[in-house]
């Protein structure tokens, strides 16, 4: 059986989609045990390859049991974008340069919030202190979480 695929963008894919795609294997763990036929990756539409994930986004996810020491970025591509069943975006802008570089990809892109059915950005927190960080995280927790139920048709 052929896995389905989300794809998770932000920028440089060192926190929001590193945290995102790592958030999203341990929700379908927890809402759906058992289940393999979905794999989660992440890029960054400005990557640099090989970058490990922020120091800040390894410690606050590891406050949740996940460890993110083994994340690298990579820069999105266009097999990455071709490949994907639906792909999740952190921001509108991140969602329209995807749409401008691939056009017919367009019934598939959406930001993870507009796809949860919340609406708006998740903010960057690079730079920032912890405590956004983890803002960030149970953000993207619950938005996935939504996501997720409404991708396997359970929303």
């Amino acid at each position: 059986m052929k896995k389905k695929k989300i794809l998770f963008i932000c920028t440089g894919n060192t926190c929001r989609s590193a945290m995102a795609e790592a958030l999203a294997r341990r929700a379908l763990a927890e809402l759906y045990p058992g289940r393999q036929d979905i794999e989660f990756k992440s890029a960054g539409i400005a990557a640099l390859p090989g970058d490990g994930a922020s120091h800040r986004a390894i410690v606050v996810l590891e406050e949740r049991g996940i460890d993110l020491t083994g994340h690298r970025a990579s820069l999105v591509s266009s097999g990455d974008i071709e490949e994907a069943d639906l792909i999740l975006t952190m921001t509108a802008a991140h969602r329209d340069m995807l749409l401008r570089l691939a056009p017919d990809a367009a019934g598939k892109i959406f930001t993870l919030a507009e796809y949860a059915g919340a609406g708006g950005d998740i903010p960057d927190p690079f730079g920032l202190g912890e405590e956004i960080y983890r803002i960030a995280a149970g953000e993207l927790n619950a938005l996935i979480r939504d996501a997720l139920r409404k991708f396997l048709g359970q929303a």
